[in-house]
């Protein structure tokens, strides 16, 4: 009988139909209803994404599948055996939710990974919090990582991706030293910024890191999708951005969004609508570089992190 170690796949979740968008943000928002016209302006975002289809979801699914198989492989433990448990922020699953099922089964120790490489204490320390206190009630073990920002295939993926859209761009006549690549990641309010949390230099080493192995010395970083409230969040947004760079006659954009690791609503809706949209009005040329979703030197990057941890154990 090989020992089973659970692993906890956390990530911000995403409502399953278009029925489920209310409870959804109800619960981001801590139990507070979005009001009608703002709810109106959700569903019709979520619309807009291919008739109202949830691809996150389904990519989030395929994400734990595809890291259970290949943990499998490559584990080099011959009595144990990795089993991949989900856990979402907003959404069923819950983080709480996983975490039950894994005592259920039989679980006496785990691992959690949240999908997205850079950590804050206001994003990735939340996800752990919640984990930890359910399994401490639960009388489960359970270890965390943190970040993984700069992991070596982390940062080929992005990079092979990077070339892939340079490469488009020239093949349209463009020159690959005049496109300008923005880095993005998804804001958090500006407060992170005076607690030290390393949130936005991990962005800034992941973009540097990508930037140097593709070559490129024509980037910069920049923001999107900052949450509707009164306290100040980290910018500028990329929609500012772009404005700023068709005044400095930048006609050739790439947005690298470093921060999302699949497809959803930051990236379908905010960059492939609402930015390519402002290109249009700008006369701007605009692509972005594919989502990892299951790119398997991301699930080897997941995995070489619970492999290495499992290690320490």
């Amino acid at each position: 009988m090989k020992n089973k170690v659970g692993v906890l796949v956390m990530s911000y979740g995403t409502p399953q139909n278009l029925e489920q968008v209310e409870a959804y943000y109800t619960h981001i928002r801590r139990g507070h209803p979005p009001t009608p016209e703002l709810l109106k302006e959700l569903v019709d975002r979520y619309e807009a994404i291919v008739g109202g289809v949830f691809p996150l979801r389904e990519n989030t699914d395929k994400q734990v599948a595809a890291l259970q198989d290949t943990l499998n492989r490559l584990n080099p433990y011959s009595d144990v055996e990795f089993v991949c448990y989900q856990g979402l922020k907003h959404a069923e699953p819950f983080i709480e939710d996983g975490v039950q099922q894994m005592a259920q089964d039989g679980i006496k120790k785990a691992i959690g990974i949240v999908l997205a490489p850079h950590y804050s204490v206001m994003s990735i320390g939340g996800y752990i919090k919640r984990a930890e206190a359910k399994a401490a009630e639960l009388g489960l073990s359970i270890s965390f990582i943190k970040s993984y920002h700069l992991h070596p295939k982390l940062i080929k993926a992005f990079t092979n991706r990077v070339n892939k859209r340079l490469e488009q761009f020239e093949e349209a006549g463009a020159d690959r030293d005049q496109v300008r690549v923005l880095f993005s990641a998804h804001s958090l309010p500006e407060k992170i910024v005076a607690m030290g949390d390393p949130y936005v230099d991990q962005l800034l080493e992941t973009s540097r890191t990508v930037a140097e192995q593709a070559g490129v010395t024509n980037w910069q970083f920049t923001w999107q999708s900052a949450g509707r409230t009164s306290e100040p969040w980290l910018g500028p947004d990329i929609l500012e951005t772009m404005r700023t760079l068709s005044k400095e006659n930048i006609k050739n954009v790439l947005v690298a969004p470093i921060g999302f690791v699949s497809d959803h609503l930051e990236v379908l809706y905010d960059l492939d609508i609402e930015a390519q949209a402002l290109a249009k009005e700008l006369d701007m040329r605009l692509m972005r570089i594919e989502s990892l979703n299951t790119d398997p030197l991301y699930m080897e990057t997941l995995s070489d992190e619970i492999l290495g941890a499992w290690t320490k154990e």
